[in-house]
């Protein structure tokens, strides 16, 4: 099983729309800015019509380009609540297939083999340009169509839960909630068991927030002591809280490509701040050889590269991640923790080596298409780094299919848990700003 692509995903849907007529809709719900098709699949409730009313579910795949397993694990759902009444009793399914079709045609991994494979075509743009993440980054009125076109669609479906699907490249299966989804820890841990996932148990995009079962992870409210490796204001902003707007609550799931054991460690650590403060000043080093390549005299792209808008993408994206990386490595030196797991400076590490890997990676993809001189020793860095990566963190492959098994699995427990705990009552009714 591979990872489909945009146009996969698309063709993949009409077939199935085309198979169940009566229960099943294939609609464009906007554009890219390059002008893709941002496909809907819609599931009819039982004895009900696509788009009718009634409670819906709403799942995001591709929000973010390198993480490819969402396309794979939505088709799938369609066909699971299509072939089982029980999850669309007076309730329609929703899936956006692919929230950055551009970013996905430009991040090019249908089946890697390795963490070298996986970057030797990576791309993930900056922040601003992600679907969910550009409402905390940008002013309304300069949106991308893919955001606009997903918060057009959280206001017509007004979902009891949104779900947005994602991916790490190495480490392990956590669960970040807007709001509290009582009793989701223990299904979503039985699946991980089964199917050999660790669980992160700290991660670092949910560093000091509520944990109400292991891998599961509630963003904090504003003002709280709970801030995380992002301010809960910015999150808040995101699309993930466009829900809200209609009593609605959002999980994002996430699973790895390739597992390692390293992030589910429970002990406690031996020297936290010790280590926080090495993996900086290691982050620090990695950007600067990166950083030398990109802006060095006589290496510097020149200004053709910028006539290629995949040039042009990726440069952008290199120059974001290097202008974070000086920000973050303040903090972890600054804020370290008299007392973490080594699963969550397993987390730390990780988070860090894949920071200055990206930027390498897509610095690299532009340089080989240039036949720039510098590109052979970007290249041995990158192949180096991928290496030790893989080997310190005992990477072993998560089968594409077990992959989408465990986030589909989770989708249905958390819409199941969700409704025994009485939570979809009161959703889909405007209540204004998001509470």
């Amino acid at each position: 099983m591979c990872y489909p692509t945009p146009r996969e995903l698309g063709l993949a849907a009409r077939a199935l729309a085309d198979e169940h007529p009566g229960e099943v809709r294939l609609r464009q719900a906007g554009a890219s800015r390059a002008g893709q098709p941002l496909w809907v699949l819609s599931v009819a409730a039982t004895g009900g019509v696509p788009g009718g009313a009634g409670r819906n579910v709403l799942v995001v795949a591709g929000a973010h380009a390198n993480e490819p397993v969402g396309g794979a694990t939505a088709l799938s759902l369609a066909r699971r609540v299509l072939d089982d009444p029980a999850p669309r009793a007076g309730c329609g399914w929703h899936f956006l297939l692919c929230a950055d079709p551009d970013g996905a045609d430009l991040h090019r991994t249908p089946h890697p083999h390795s963490l070298l494979d996986y970057h030797r075509n990576f791309f993930r743009p900056p922040g601003p340009e992600q679907p969910e993440w550009a409402p905390s980054l940008l002013p309304a009125d300069r949106l991308p169509p893919e955001t606009l076109a997903l918060m057009a669609l959280i206001d017509e479906l007004r979902p009891v839960l949104q779900v947005s699907l994602h991916a790490t490249d190495l480490g392990g299966s956590w669960v970040q909630l807007t709001r509290d989804v009582p009793g989701l820890a223990e299904p979503f841990a039985e699946s991980a068991a089964e199917l050999r996932i660790p669980v992160e148990n700290g991660p670092s995009d949910a560093a000091g927030w509520p944990s109400p079962g292991t891998g599961i992870f509630v963003i904090p409210q504003p003002g709280s002591e709970a801030a995380g490796a992002f301010h809960p204001e910015d999150t808040r902003l995101s699309t993930w809280y466009h829900a809200h707007r209609y009593a609605g609550t959002t999980a994002i799931v996430e699973v790895p490509m390739w597992a390692s054991d390293l992030v589910a460690d429970p002990a406690p650590h031996p020297d936290p701040r010790g280590a926080l403060r090495m993996l900086a000043e290691r982050l620090a080093a990695d950007a600067a050889l990166v950083a030398a390549v990109r802006g060095g005299d006589g290496v510097r792209p020149g200004p053709q590269t910028y006539e290629d808008p995949a040039a042009a993408a990726l440069l952008r994206a290199v120059d974001w991640t290097l202008e974070l990386i000086p920000r973050i490595a303040a903090e972890w030196t600054a804020g370290a923790p008299a007392e973490a797991t080594a699963a969550y400076i397993a987390s730390i590490d990780a988070f860090g080596r894949r920071l200055s890997l990206r930027a390498a990676a897509m610095l690299l993809r532009v340089l080989r298409a240039q036949g720039h001189p510098a590109a052979p020793g970007l290249d041995r860095l990158v192949t180096g780094w991928c290496e030790d990566f893989a080997i310190c963190f005992g990477a072993r492959w998560v089968p594409v299919a077990t992959q989408v098994e465990h986030q589909s699995r989770t989708v249905l427990a958390a819409y199941d848990r969700l409704l025994a705990a009485g939570l979809a009552e009161r959703a889909g009714e405007p209540i204004g700003r998001a509470d």
